[in-house]
């Protein structure tokens, strides 16, 4: 049994769900976000309250797929009542970042600056060495932040490249001189 799929979502004021046939739609202050609902499960909408229910009791598929769409529900009720932000840090020398409506202009020590096109519904802020990304959809964002730290990955020698805030570099020792 999922314990994830079991707890039901609080939906806050502003929000309001609608589910027709197999399709979900969540709408709140921040915008819409649509989703296919998952085989194998149901969606009951009640006053302020959305729950999964499986199909049938029993299966372990079903109780996975249960907990995983509750996630993903629960992932576009707060992405439509607050937004979700990923912040990645630049570190090296001549290594910077520009932000631009629709794009963002990375120069990252290639011989070329890169410019990579936002997806609808996301925006970028620069300051200094950080690129702040914010959007309402929590998957979309995620892959956007690992499409733009695959642009220049951290390096564990001079601590060189593209980081999550959050994430720590293990540092290594160089090459020890003669002795």
């Amino acid at each position: 049994m999922s314990r994830i799929g079991k707890k039901p979502i609080e939906l806050p004021s502003g929000v309001s769900v609608n589910v027709s046939g197999n399709e979900i739609t969540i709408k709140g202050p921040k915008g819409q976000l649509s989703r296919t609902i998952p085989p194998l499960v149901s969606v009951k909408v009640e006053k302020s309250k959305l729950e999964v229910l499986p199909a049938a009791e029993g299966d372990r598929r079903q109780s996975a797929m249960r907990g995983l769409a509750r996630a993903l529900f629960q992932n576009m009720v707060t992405g439509v009542s607050k937004g979700f932000t990923r912040v990645l840090e630049i570190n090296g020398v001549g290594y910077r970042a520009d932000a631009k409506p629709g794009t963002l202009n990375l120069a990252l020590g290639y011989s070329h600056p890169l410019e990579l096109v936002l997806p609808p519904g996301i925006t970028a802020k620069v300051e200094k060495n950080r690129v702040e990304l914010t959007g309402i959809d929590r998957e979309v964002l995620g892959q956007l932040a690992a499409v733009v730290r695959d642009q220049r990955p951290p390096e564990p020698y001079k601590g060189k490249g593209i980081k999550y805030v959050e994430e720590t570099i293990r540092r290594k020792v160089g090459k020890a001189g003669a002795s």
